[in-house]
């Protein structure tokens, strides 16, 4: 496994990070793993030496926080793991305080993490995305505060405007408070609006970027068509329907099934291994259904593109709509 420092900070992490929104209930998602195949999947991970991992409060509204905690006591050291969560999303409908990035929601919020993974700090808190109805400042010395409790070592954004970021950040160290050390974006080769504005702003300001969704929601496996798709996931995730499905997503698919080929090296390899050489990209997030899917994620750790390869891969991309803001 290889290791890097998250931006600037001297937190060290794998580079490859398993995300868990894929453990926890079917009645959430019908895709979702109950704990039972969980728990082999966070297993295997540790044993391919990854020691990252992210969730979220509103993943199978909290169970997913659970499964982890377990599996951590069960299956490590929790000293040698970064754990990573996430608030912002609704997680009590009958409450209008149960969502958002309120003084209250986050103060709520970290504490029933907390307990849901029976551990007594994250090593990084992220909002899930931008609050339009609360203060930055507000959100932000909120923030402040849980890391000053010990509750949580850093903290850490996801999926918003770069100057919703950039003005965040600001906020904090125009006021002495904590800021992010993160962005957890979507990029891969399916979706790269981030290169445009978020990836140079995170360079340029040395912050570390933890991509989520880095196959596009599993569009990049070529198991897609414009019916769908064959595996369960494919036919009920609407999220996807909305945001891939265009003629030219399957020229971007079809070129990399073509390029991994001539190299003999499964698709998920080739399309990881693009994100992994990117300037200033720290650790894709990988949702694992499969366990091959871990073994091809630290596969393409060694997997070295050749600049034609890269030219080739890309070379069909076409602009999308920002679709994952709000």
């Amino acid at each position: 496994m290889d290791f890097a420092n998250l931006g600037r900070t001297g937190l060290k992490v794998s580079r490859i990070c398993l995300g868990c929104m894929t453990f926890g209930t079917k009645s959430w998602r019908p895709w979702v793993l109950e704990e039972d195949e969980s728990r082999s999947f966070i297993k295997h991970a540790l044993e391919l030496g990854i020691t990252f991992f992210d969730t979220a409060n509103v993943y199978s509204l909290g169970l997913s926080e659970e499964i982890l905690g377990r599996a951590i006591k069960d299956f490590a050291r929790r000293e040698e793991l970064v754990i990573a969560t996430k608030v912002r999303s609704e997680m009590r409908k009958d409450d209008p305080n149960g969502a958002g990035l309120s003084r209250k929601a986050i103060m709520t919020e970290i504490d029933a993490s907390l307990k849901r993974l029976g551990m007594d700090y994250v090593d990084l808190y992220q909002i899930h995305r931008w609050d339009y109805g609360t203060p930055i400042e507000e959100t932000m010395e909120a923030l402040h505060d849980v890391v000053k409790a010990g509750k949580a070592r850093y903290l850490g954004a996801s999926s918003m405007y770069t100057w919703q970021f950039a003005k965040a950040n600001s906020v904090a160290r125009e006021n002495g408070w904590t800021p992010f050390v993160s962005m957890q974006p979507q990029v891969n080769l399916i979706y790269r609006e981030e290169e445009r504005e978020m990836l140079p702003y995170c360079r340029d300001a040395g912050i570390g970027v933890i991509p989520w969704s880095p196959l596009a929601r599993g569009f990049l496996a070529g198991n897609r068509h414009l019916q769908g798709g064959d595996t369960h996931r494919a036919k009920t995730d609407e999220f996807a329907r909305k945001l891939y499905y265009q003629s030219d997503d399957f020229a971007v698919a079809d070129r990399l099934q073509e390029v991994a080929k001539a190299r003999g090296v499964p698709p998920m390899q080739m399309a990881l291994a693009w994100l992994l050489a990117k300037p200033g990209i720290t650790a894709p997030i990988i949702g694992a259904s499969k366990t091959n899917h871990l073994d091809d994620a630290v596969a393409a750790l060694a997997l070295k593109l050749s600049e034609d390869e890269v030219k080739r891969l890309e070379e069909p991309y076409k602009p999308h709509a920002v679709a994952d803001h709000v």
